[in-house]
């Protein structure tokens, strides 16, 4: 028990002996600071106040008694009492009225300062603001707006002379102020809002004045100013204060180089220039150049001018060079103004995305896709050649060569030529105008996205390109008409013996063997385009071979021998046409393989039934329903026409084929049922030695 009380005793003692230790110091140390701050010893000051407000803090649950609460009133009045004088030998020393300038920095401003650091956050601030205030007032002098040097032209100027100010700051004054104000930054700070201000100011005035070259090589030195404040601060100051929002995206992709292949060539090194030092998320990116962006409608206007006198000078090109010229390394390839119009896209977005990345991006996106459009139009559809067949409908000359069984007017090589050209020129058009949308998205701010679509664009090039490969097609179809139409006019009833293939076939295998090789040559670059074209065109010349051989009747036996010989040679050609006449021997794709079989299959056995004797009717009406699966009276109706039967043996036959055939499932309709499978190879290959042992046989 005794020990406890001393322990309690012990520890009060020390509690006592402490606080008045405390407020002895307390004491002492309040009327050091009074006399001190009299003195202006800041330097002592300094430390001598932050240990005071320490002590101070002690003493905080003994406010009630009156010497403590008198020495706390104390103790605030001489912080105040310091603030208000610190305040006033600055104003001495950088007065802000008048522009009579001072001896420079002492140390006991230096002191000052670092007595403002313990004060309330308000006097560093004012300390600051006056500081900075009279150090740029000279600057609102020199640069008023009615001054010669204000103008866009000067710009120059205004950059050159922050940048001397800061130097002298540093040599005068960098030792008064304590580095973590960084008042060098904060300086540079102050310059760039004041000057964003006059700039937009002086711009309002003269507007009509502002011009496009002017306009670019007043933002192209601000944005440098911009890099090298980057360069020179970190931006820790622009924290206390509104910031202007960055524009710029931290992944600016243009940092990296772009896809060479596609969006140019080595003319993209200078394509940056207006921000010579990049820096990728520049904290000061817009301090000033932001008051450019209500102007850059007149960098949009001239990008306009500039796109539409590009193209023309692409159509007065196309005009004077004439088409790629056939055989050489032009040939088929893209054309060069693609390539150039999309490097100056490139180089407009890149710019135009470092004055804004706002509006006036939409307003550039809109501008390319018109003149995407026109490309479209002007250079690419405009000179596609025109087809005589172009028309769809027949007219009296066509008509006419039909009747003559002469050739059709083709294309010639060059047109062919440039027909590959203007395909391929679209596809690399088509590529590159996706990778514009992305790129343009990437820029543009993230609100504005949605904004960015090229898909009418691109639909216009796909458009640019079907309407290609259908022109090729109509040309190789066209050709081969006339030897269709001999066909159908040779007398197949009275063909005596089976011999080599016939003229007609020999006609549509040389306009095949002349067509295909130089597209195929020319398409090198988008074979998958060449394999649409093989595609389209069979499917176009199936169906009216099998057309034309519906108007070959009467056929005799050895007519239909002959016309199967003649079905097989094409489709032989046809399986090889997409590597005809070509060095290089490539499989052809399963796609058009399947097309041509099924198609050429439907013909063969079209001439299998006509030669299967049509007695008994019984077998021969279920031979063509097993064979030919088409359960359309009228395609049977034109099998009978080329038999050569007459009516009223017709008319019972259709009877019978309408009862034999097996009645289709529900659902589906009356029209040909695909359940019949090609023949495989093998099957072919047999059937095609029994039609030569056939042949050997009659010869």
């Amino acid at each position: 028990m005794d020990i406890k009380q001393l322990d309690h005793a012990k520890r009060h003692l020390t509690t006592s002996i402490t606080t008045l230790n405390h407020l002895h110091m307390l004491a002492g140390g309040v009327d050091s600071l009074e006399a001190m701050t009299r003195k202006r010893q800041y330097g002592e000051v300094a430390n001598l106040l932050q240990g005071v407000v320490n002590v101070l803090e002690h003493f905080h649950k003994y406010m009630g008694i009156p010497q403590i609460r008198q020495l706390s009133e104390r103790v605030k009045a001489a912080q105040s009492e310091l603030g208000t004088q610190i305040l006033a030998d600055f104003e001495e020393a950088f007065p802000s009225q008048g522009s009579k300038r001072t001896g420079g920095p002492s140390n006991v401003l230096r002191d000052a300062c670092l007595v403002a650091n313990v004060l309330d956050p308000r006097i560093k601030q004012e300390i600051i603001k006056k500081f900075i205030r009279q150090h740029l007032s000279e600057y609102l002098v020199l640069f008023q707006e009615n001054q010669d040097v204000a103008w866009l032209d000067k710009i120059d100027r205004r950059y050159a002379w922050i940048k001397r100010q800061l130097v002298d700051y540093e040599e005068k004054y960098g030792r008064m102020f304590p580095e973590e104000w960084c008042m060098t930054e904060r300086i540079a700070v102050e310059f760039c809002h004041i000057t964003r201000v006059e700039l937009a100011k002086v711009m309002r005035t003269r507007a009509k004045e502002i011009e496009v070259k002017l306009l670019l090589f007043a933002i192209q030195r601000t944005t440098n100013f911009e890099g090298l404040l980057a360069k020179r601060f970190t931006g820790c100051t622009l924290t206390d204060q509104k910031r202007p929002e960055s524009p710029l995206d931290p992944t600016n992709p243009f940092l990296e180089d772009e896809q060479g292949e596609d969006m140019g060539t080595e003319k993209d090194e200078d394509l940056a220039k207006p921000r010579k030092p990049k820096a990728p998320d520049n904290p000061f990116h817009g301090i000033v150049s932001k008051c450019f962006e209500p102007h850059l409608y007149v960098y949009i206007e001239s990008q306009d001018k500039n796109l539409g006198e590009l193209i023309d000078r692409f159509v007065a090109d196309f005009r004077a060079q004439g088409p790629p010229k056939a055989g050489t390394e032009e040939g088929g390839a893209v054309l060069p103004s693609c390539a150039d119009l999309f490097v100056y896209y490139k180089k407009c977005m890149v710019q135009c995305s470092q004055l804004s990345t706002g509006e006036p991006m939409i307003a550039l996106t809109t501008i390319f896709q018109k003149f995407l459009r026109e490309y479209a139009w002007k250079i690419l559809s405009g000179n596609l050649p025109k087809s005589s067949s172009n028309s769809g409908g027949l007219t009296i000359s066509s008509l006419l060569k039909e009747k003559e069984g002469s050739e059709a007017a083709k294309f010639t090589v060059d047109e062919l030529c440039l027909i590959c050209s203007i395909l391929s020129t679209a596809e690399y058009c088509l590529a590159t105008t996706q990778q514009l949308e992305e790129k343009l998205k990437e820029k543009v701010d993230k609100v504005l996205m949605e904004r960015i679509n090229l898909t009418g664009e691109m639909d216009t090039f796909s458009t640019v390109i079907s309407n290609s490969i259908q022109l090729l097609v109509q040309d190789l179809d066209a050709a081969c008409d006339p030897a269709l139409t001999a066909m159908s006019k040779m007398p197949w009833q009275s063909v005596e013996h089976v011999g080599d293939q016939s003229p007609y076939v020999t006609s549509i295998i040389m306009h095949i063997k002349q067509n295909v090789p130089i597209i195929r040559d020319n398409l090198a670059s988008t074979r998958k385009y060449f394999t649409q074209f093989c595609i389209k065109f069979t499917n176009s010349f199936i169906p009216k071979f099998i057309n034309h051989l519906f108007r070959c009747k009467p056929i005799s036996m050895v007519g239909a021998e002959q016309l199967l010989l003649d079905t097989h040679s094409l489709k032989t050609v046809l399986l090889d046409l997409p590597s005809i006449g070509s060095q290089v021997l490539r499989k052809a794709p399963a796609s058009y393989t399947k097309i041509v079989v099924k198609g050429m299959t439907r013909a063969e056995m079209i001439l299998k039934v006509v030669m299967a004797p049509h007695e008994p009717p019984v077998v021969f009406v279920d031979n063509y329903i097993k064979l030919l699966a088409d359960g359309n009276p009228e395609t049977f109706q034109k099998i009978l026409d080329m038999k050569g039967l007459k009516r009223s043996e017709q008319s019972s036959m259709l009877e019978l084929f309408r009862q034999r055939l097996p009645t289709p499932p529900s659902g589906a309709d009356g029209g040909p049922s695909l359940s019949f499978s090609a023949p495989t190879p093998e099957q072919e290959s047999s059937r095609i030695r029994k039609l030569e042992k056939l042949i050997k046989k009659r010869l």
